[in-house]
């Protein structure tokens, strides 16, 4: 990940191929501005250089140590000193992969990497930053994302903003892994048309937590039925890939069309899970189906049939009437005065 540093700059979040970049902003009164603009890179490395991954991938037992390394690459004009911090990682409402703050003390797999307070680059050069990584005997099993970061600080008039540019790591505790999910916060409601000759849809909300302890992602189906018939729902979009870490969760929404509404519609919605990365050998992850049931009467059909018996009834009334009608006037002609001879 590349990072340019100017004045005024403006926190964002920026990830690329599984690669983190967080910039924090923290109002404080300071110093005057500074001018220059510093652009760098976070990748991962070996202790020669840049390798050519866009993750790091670990799998490690509980109290086994290995030192990995990052490159810090300053690809600006001017040397620059860069704070280097780790810490946990998580993803955000988005999905994509983000840090805790840096003054943030690290409560999970952040604990366990050990790397320098700052490196000071000169200008277009390569600093190759150790990154050692212990794992805790008691560690529990599964996944534990964590970051590592190169940061600056840009200030200007009274604002001080910390950009951050790191690598995500991926350390995953060998034991017993667990593959599971649960779907929770189920919601369904039906919207119809009052075009009586158009079906309505199904709105679906739900959640689908990791209740496991390796990430995962999951291929989301929805199925409704009716008397008419059923409708199915496969989510396409960039959810469908979406990464879930171990005790995280996310919401999904859905909207099932072609359903009509004829009381009872019965909806199933089946997450199916699967590890997210490398699977661990032998783990497998159960489908998991909620049923539920909502109501949908067709008014406006029924409406458009009373309409139509309206209609009937009228004809009929008014059929009746020009009947009689015609009976009183033959009658009345009938009884006409006779002629003289």
């Amino acid at each position: 990940m590349t990072k340019s540093r100017s004045r005024g700059a403006i926190a964002h979040l920026a990830v690329l191929h599984g690669v983190c970049a967080t910039l924090l902003v923290a109002m404080v009164a300071f110093a005057a501005p500074s001018d220059a603009d510093t652009t760098w890179s976070v990748v991962p490395a070996n202790a020669a250089g840049p390798d050519g991954r866009s993750v790091i991938d670990l799998e490690l037992a509980g109290g086994q140590q290995v030192v990995e390394h990052v490159a810090v690459i300053n690809r600006s004009t001017e040397p620059a000193d860069f704070a280097i911090d780790a810490n946990d990682g998580y993803l955000t409402s988005k999905g994509y992969f983000d840090m805790r703050p840096s003054d943030a003390t690290p409560t999970d797999g952040g604990a366990w990497l050990e790397v320098p307070d700052k490196v000071t680059i000169a200008a277009g050069a390569t600093s190759i930053v150790p990154v050692k990584v212990s794992i805790p005997h008691n560690a529990t099993p599964g996944d534990h994302p964590v970051g590592v970061t190169a940061s600056l600080e840009t200030i200007s008039g009274q604002v001080r903003v910390q950009n951050r540019v790191g690598v995500r790591l991926n350390i995953r505790v060998t034991g017993d892994y667990v593959a599971k999910v649960a779907v929770t916060g189920v919601r369904a409601g039906y919207t119809g048309s009052w075009n009586p000759f158009a079906a309505g849809s199904v709105e679906v909300t739900y959640t689908v937590v990791n209740v496991g302890n390796v990430r995962l992602v999951t291929d989301n189906r929805i199925l409704t039925s009716t008397f008419a018939g059923e409708s199915n729902w496969s989510d396409t979009s960039k959810a469908r890939p979406r990464e879930i870490l171990p005790g995280g969760s996310h919401t999904f929404a859905a909207r099932v069309p072609g359903v009509w509404p004829l009381g009872p519609i019965g909806t199933t919605i089946t997450a199916i899970p699967a590890p997210a990365g490398d699977p661990p050998p032998g783990v497998t992850a159960d489908r998991v189906a909620i049923d539920l049931t909502t109501w949908a009467l067709p008014w406006p059909q029924l409406a458009l049939l009373a309409l139509l018996a309206l209609v009937l009834v009228a004809i009929r009334v008014i059929g009746a009437r020009r009947r009689r009608r015609i009976e009183k006037l033959i009658i009345l002609n009938g009884r006409g005065t006779p002629q003289e001879a």
